[in-house]
């Protein structure tokens, strides 16, 4: 997300918004597509909470973007067809940035720019470790002493903004913290290693994005530059044993059974 936030800058920051279309699709949910259509302006503001970017524009619209699981931000010359395009900005310099979703997982919301931070979506969102300073007692304040697996409340976006199913399987290698490990038995040291962990982890992800556009793991031909996530079966690059696989909420995690134990060590 953050990735996307940097490129609409430079994309939008670059050149005027002269017209805006939107297909009748389920992205814009509640409505919104005529409010989007009337986009107009300079770039005035791109910024991003969370897995939410908010854009604005110099003539007081804007739009609060969740790429969901498959959406992206791609720019094209005006007039190239861009497969499963749900909605479009088109540029003064002849350019077109298009919504890309082939699954129809996000959403855009057209608001007035002066809004976006007030949106309900926005303010039920918990701290941005990219945008404060996050500590280890920090961290264990915003999770709570819970039963929940600790994997599961990292992807709570009401109790830490901004962490997907990816960063948080990587987090919790790099802290050598099991996945499904409740919170309430985390003690302050690894919470330190945690938030630690977080932090090197989201700064590894940005400094090994080199494309404007997203490249999700997934997408055929996509190189996977991560430690853990999606490598059942393969060695551990810190340890060789065989990274394993579970299910935690329908999703996959990761982990390495000798590095990350169920059991924390005793003293």
């Amino acid at each position: 997300m953050e990735i996307a936030r940097r490129t609409l800058e430079r994309w939008l920051g670059a050149s005027e918004v002269t017209a805006a279309e939107a297909d009748r699709t389920r992205i814009f949910r509640g409505g919104g597509r005529k409010l989007f259509s009337g986009l107009r302006g300079r770039l005035a503001r791109a910024e991003r909470h969370g897995k939410l970017l908010l854009v604005s524009l110099d003539d007081g619209l804007g739009f609060l973007s969740h790429l969901g699981m498959t959406g992206k931000w791609v720019r094209r010359p005006a007039g190239e067809p861009v497969p499963y395009s749900r909605a479009r900005l088109l540029l003064a310099d002849g350019t077109a940035v298009h919504y890309r979703d082939p699954r129809l997982f996000g959403r855009i919301e057209p608001h007035a720019a002066a809004q976006l931070r007030g949106l309900p979506a926005v303010q039920e969102l918990g701290p941005d470790p990219l945008l404060t300073p996050l500590s280890g007692a920090r961290l264990r304040d915003a999770l709570g002493p819970t039963r929940v697996p600790i994997k599961v409340a990292l992807m709570d976006q009401r109790r830490l903004a901004g962490l997907g199913n990816i960063h948080a399987a990587e987090a919790l290698w790099r802290a050598k913290i099991h996945p499904g490990r409740p919170t309430r038995t985390l003690e302050l040291p690894e919470w330190n290693r945690l938030a630690a962990a977080i932090r090197r982890g989201l700064a590894y992800a940005l400094a090994a994005e080199d494309s404007e556009e997203i490249a999700y793991v997934e997408e055929p031909g996509t190189e996977n530059p991560f430690r853990v996530y999606a490598r059942a079966g393969e060695r551990c690059p810190r340890c060789g044993t065989r990274i394993r696989l579970l299910r935690q909420g329908g999703r996959r995690t990761d982990f390495c059974p000798h590095c990350q134990p169920a059991r924390r060590a005793r003293r």
